[in-house]
């Protein structure tokens, strides 16, 4: 073999293995991961993100980088991760607000919460809570009732969003307890909180996370949690045993990416989601904040958003409650 023989051969070897290393794929993720938070900061949304994606970003090895992007009741944040690049970098905090209450109270939907979506992680559950300026004379449902009752429409309640669940939760409560309430709407649980501490606004139905540490400081009187069951986290009745049976509302958070994401992606954001939850550390810190824990396969969450659909129209038609 001739001088120039070799080096053509040796050139048919190299040339596969540089062509090889030059195509391969860095392994996912190789950046910061964005999670839109579709509420303002400090509601209880933004409280779980932040809990959780901290610690999602250890386990990854690459930054969760909380973005809030408030308004329309979850829609504006939740729509532009529907309209982002399916490549696992942009991913969102859903909750039943964006992905089963806001399809019956918006007429027109910027997405659609089962086809625009991947589902990756259900994280948790989380009661909401009924709370009240202290200077507000009711120390429990039924004498709130009764005040209420007594001064029809003088009174309002502030809420996270038109259309959110705790808009929601207020206009069941209007429904079931035959009171009438004037709706303030906010751009997130932060800022209608807020004003309810500061007695802008005197009563809230809010996320307990949220509220849970006004309440165990005074600035919020605590009249019961909208759960079926009373939460551990604060001693506090349910709306039904306090004299509303039958009434019920709570929220959840779960991790969605836009439709066609890599399975290898939701693969490795799932792996961390769940991972991030079970943590004891984590999990310790969404007791307090009265979260329970779930943690699940896409699959799972996928049935969960599908059957929570078909719960929520039904609540939303009766309550009467509309948007635009």
């Amino acid at each position: 073999m001739t001088f120039g023989m070799k080096i053509l051969a040796m050139a048919a070897v190299v040339l596969p293995i540089v062509s090889g290393a030059g195509g391969a794929q860095a392994a996912y993720p190789d950046r910061p991961v964005k999670l839109v938070v579709p509420f303002a900061a400090g509601g209880s949304t933004d409280i779980i993100a932040r809990l959780i994606g901290a610690k999602m970003s250890e386990i990854l090895g690459q930054q969760v980088v909380i973005e809030n992007r408030g308004g329309a009741g979850g829609n504006l944040g939740s729509d532009a991760v529907a309209k982002a690049e399916p490549d696992g970098y942009t991913i969102l905090m859903g909750t039943v607000a964006t992905h089963a209450i806001n399809p019956a109270l918006f007429k027109k939907m910027p997405y659609d919460p089962v086809k625009d979506f991947a589902p990756v992680s259900w994280l948790v559950t989380v009661p909401n809570v009924l709370v009240v300026h202290p200077s507000v004379k009711a120390q429990n449902l039924k004498e709130l009732i009764a005040l209420l009752k007594a001064s029809p429409g003088t009174f309002n309640y502030a809420s996270s969003g038109n259309g959110t669940p705790l808009h929601l939760s207020g206009e069941l409560f209007k429904s079931m307890a035959g009171v009438e309430v004037t709706h303030v709407p906010y751009r997130g649980a932060g800022p209608a909180l807020n004003d309810v501490t500061a007695g802008q606004v005197p009563i809230m139905f809010d996320n307990l996370p949220s509220s849970i540490g006004h309440i165990k400081g005074g600035t919020l009187r605590g009249i019961a949690v909208t759960t079926a069951e009373r939460s551990p986290a604060i001693d506090l009745p349910t709306m039904a045993e306090a004299g509303l049976p039958g009434y019920e509302t709570y929220t959840w958070n779960a991790l969605f990416a836009p439709a066609g994401t890599p399975k290898e992606a939701i693969d490795k954001l799932n792996e961390a989601g769940n991972k991030a939850v079970a943590d004891p550390t984590v999990q310790k810190r969404l007791n307090e904040l009265s979260a329970q824990v779930v943690g699940s396969t896409p699959e799972k969450l996928a049935e969960h958003v599908k059957a929570e659909l078909a719960k929520w129209g039904p609540v939303v038609r009766d309550s009467g409650a509309t948007v635009d």
